[in-house]
């Protein structure tokens, strides 16, 4: 379907890469990635890339840092071998929640993150639902931010809800997002206030809205340990909400994560495959997924075709 142009994966998620590839009517490209004994990774294109448009699909997940070291050395690899231009698909952009300083004397990760990634000759960053905005901002190269909401919507939100339903916030930094699935269903909106005393522990505080007798669906950037979520899901229960579901677009999962979704009011926590999951969280009923390859393989093909991605961003 292409000419000069090959897509390129890491070892994070292999399977979407497949999954945009096909979408794509594009073969991956050859390209080894292993590591040596000490565990340095090692990256070897195993085909001629002089001139192409080169596109490296590569979530920076956990393991993260393996996974950002794995993206750069790529990037790296590809330049050295005179690619026309490298392209970092990063469905999910790792160290993304250290975008600011909260204390004094602690680091701005995002940006460091950026700033390594510019180095390494990459000459555009397409991602997905960043946890700050703001991080476009971090890049002096072309950046496209995408949403995965028209796929939650269309795969998932429109064949079980409609306007009786309620979408949720499980804090006031997710309103606008949350805001912009309400509106597309023409349905209601509620907000969760939350204190955080440290990382990875929030304490539920206070419900705004109504919710008693509604669906109600949780949407968030991001699910970690599942404790705001959770939290939500209780406080959701017992303001007397009829359901209570979840759409998070990264399903990190880690720690205790899945046992508290099992043991949550969550009658289902939808998630995409921006990052591979775990077995127990495949092997978790209530945990679904919907794929997020069309998104990111039209993008790619726009990119390619230097056609408008913008009708992509909402």
């Amino acid at each position: 379907m292409f000419k000069k142009v090959c897509l390129f994966s890491g070892n994070a998620n292999p399977q979407l890469a497949s999954d945009i590839a096909q979408y794509l009517e594009a073969p991956l490209g050859k390209c080894k990635v292993t590591r040596f004994s000490d565990g340095e990774s090692f990256v070897e294109i195993g085909e001629n890339v002089r001139g192409v448009d080169a596109f490296v699909i590569q979530p920076t997940s956990c393991p993260t840092n393996d996974n950002v070291m794995e993206l750069l050395i790529m990037a790296d690899a590809l330049r050295r071998a005179s690619a026309g231009s490298i392209t970092a698909v990063i469905p999910y952009y790792g160290y993304a929640r250290q975008d600011r300083k909260v204390a004094p004397r602690t680091p701005i990760t995002a940006k460091l993150v950026a700033d390594l990634i510019q180095t390494s000759s990459v000459n555009r960053v397409v991602s997905v639902d960043l946890h700050a905005g703001q991080i476009q901002g971090f890049f002096n190269i072309p950046f496209d931010h995408l949403f995965a909401l028209p796929v939650f919507l269309e795969d998932y939100l429109k064949k079980r809800f409609d306007s009786s339903a309620v979408f949720v916030s499980p804090d006031a930094g997710g309103v606008e997002r949350t805001r912009a699935y309400s509106k597309r269903l023409d349905a209601g909106l509620a907000i969760i206030d939350k204190r955080r005393e440290r990382a990875n522990v929030s304490e539920v505080m206070n419900l705004i809205g109504e919710v008693k007798g509604k669906d109600c669906i949780i949407i968030d950037d991001l699910i970690d340990t599942a404790g705001t979520l959770c939290g939500a899901a209780s406080a959701l229960a017992e303001k007397g909400a009829k359901s209570v579901v979840a759409c998070a677009t990264h399903g990190v999962l880690s720690g205790p994560a899945v046992q508290r979704i099992v043991e949550s009011p969550l009658a289902e926590l939808v998630v995409s495959d921006t990052i591979a999951l775990s077995e127990a969280a495949r092997n978790c009923p209530k945990i679904k997924q919907v794929s997020i390859a069309r998104l990111l393989g039209e993008a790619i093909k726009r990119i390619h075709s230097s056609d408008s991605v913008s009708s992509l961003f909402a």
